[in-house]
């Protein structure tokens, strides 16, 4: 949520950035509008129970069947009905205001491209060689169900679509695959391990900011309002929620491996086959909470901390920097690593690294104490570590060979008993 005495103090400003994200500066209008009607009502109310709490004080030392008695009697009635009345027109308007207050983005950062969409993201760098084959590279999907390490027409039968059964020695890479991820994040790059719940409620997913504008996106249980996780920022990012920290104890790294699942909502006819667009997917996840000053410098250590990944896995990936409207609602910003996969000959987004400054610390309360004992807002970032998934997927492309087989990365090798080759 934006600090409402940004909005206030500068609403140009405000306006301006938010337009490029897609925001009617009318909106922007409206909430100076209601802020200005919700103080001021606020400030009457406490005025008139202010005189209000003066005339009970004086009818304490009159006759109330005096006649002046019974007039600051009618005063004090006639008072109590006028802020009855205020405070519930007060009231709507504090809903109205919340209404808007909670679905406006995150301003974007000072020097992210400006555009209304990916076609105006701007490439950062690229690190690898992009393989070469001697014959006609196959896509991830078809490899695996040759190797009968992939079912997706039985997990059709029975889930639907956009689910897989990872068979054999494609269930024994998936978890491969994870495994390593989360060791390299916890032996090397300081990470602590969390396994979080995978059932969170609507307060948390509103800390994050996947509620109330993203309700279609996730799978709720209508039994218990309970919701499925989309991600697991949000029970990672909410597990300091109404908490005040200690500024020694930051930086806070945390990551964690779970399913996830989303909906899609918007997505029909996107990538209908294969692992890249899926109901239900592992994904290792990484999360940070810093002091405001250091948060950028974060933001560049977690999407070098996701790229490793696909460094000692010796997947080609470049890294670019999303648009202002390709920028997700909580981020300020965000840097996309993307992954070559060989049959589309095109680069796919495996992990998304986001700086939220304040955003989501102001949803869900997450506050620490300074050494000179003030008190502010932590800011959160977060970024997959990777995409189990996709991995996979980038796997079985770069490392295919003309028989059908798939090389077994070297950095995976320990974590598959020493096995080579998938065939």
């Amino acid at each position: 949520m934006l600090n409402p005495k940004l909005i206030r103090n500068h609403p140009a400003e405000v306006k301006s950035k938010l337009e490029t994200r897609g925001v009617d500066p009318s909106e922007i209008d409206e909430y100076i509008k209601l802020d200005q009607q919700n103080r001021d009502a606020i400030t009457k109310a406490e005025g008139m129970k202010k005189e209000k709490n003066q005339l009970t004080e004086k009818i304490k030392v009159v006759d109330p069947k005096s006649v002046e008695g019974q007039a600051l009697i009618k005063q004090v009635k006639q008072i109590n009905d006028d802020i009855r009345s205020i405070e519930e027109s007060q009231k709507e308007v504090a809903e109205r205001l919340h209404y808007i207050a909670v679905r406006l983005p995150n301003l974007p950062a000072d020097g992210i491209p400006v555009g209304p969409d990916e076609d105006s993201d701007v490439e950062v760098r690229k690190w690898g060689t992009l393989p070469e084959f001697d014959f006609q590279p196959k896509a991830h999907w078809e490899i695996g169900e040759k190797l009968d390490i992939l079912d997706f027409d039985r997990a059709a039968k029975v889930s639907g679509a956009r689910f897989v059964y990872y068979k054999n020695a494609g269930a024994q890479l998936e978890r491969a695959v994870y495994n390593f991820m989360l060791d390299l994040h916890t032996r090397k790059q300081g990470y602590q391990e969390i396994i979080p719940p995978y059932l969170v409620t609507g307060k948390t997913m509103f800390g994050t900011g996947q509620f109330p504008k993203f309700k279609e996106d996730v799978y709720t249980v209508e039994s218990t309002g309970m919701t499925l996780i989309p991600t697991a920022e949000v029970p990672l990012t909410n597990y300091y929620a109404n908490e005040i920290l200690d500024e020694a104890d930051l930086p806070i790294y945390f990551t964690a491996l779970t399913p996830c699942f989303r909906s899609e909502a918007g997505s029909a006819g996107r990538d209908t086959r294969g692992l890249i667009r899926m109901h239900q997917f592992h994904k290792v996840e990484m999360v940070k909470y810093s002091k405001p000053e250091d948060s950028y410098n974060e933001l560049e250590k977690l999407t070098q901390n996701a790229a490793e990944v696909l460094e000692k896995l010796g997947l080609a990936y470049h890294v670019i920097t999303l648009s202002t409207g390709d920028t997700g609602f909580s981020s300020a910003k965000t840097y996309d690593v993307e992954v070559w996969m060989p049959e589309q000959k095109v680069y796919r987004e495996i992990s998304s690294c986001s700086n939220c400054l304040d955003f989501q610390a102001r949803r869900a309360m997450i506050r620490y104490r300074k050494a000179d004992g003030s008190v502010d807002y932590v800011h959160t970032l977060n970024g997959s570590g990777l995409a189990v998934g996709r991995t996979v997927a980038a796997i079985l492309e770069n490392y295919q060979q003309a028989d059908g087989s798939v090389r077994v990365p070297e950095a995976l090798q320990p974590y598959l008993h020493g096995l080579e080759i998938i065939k």
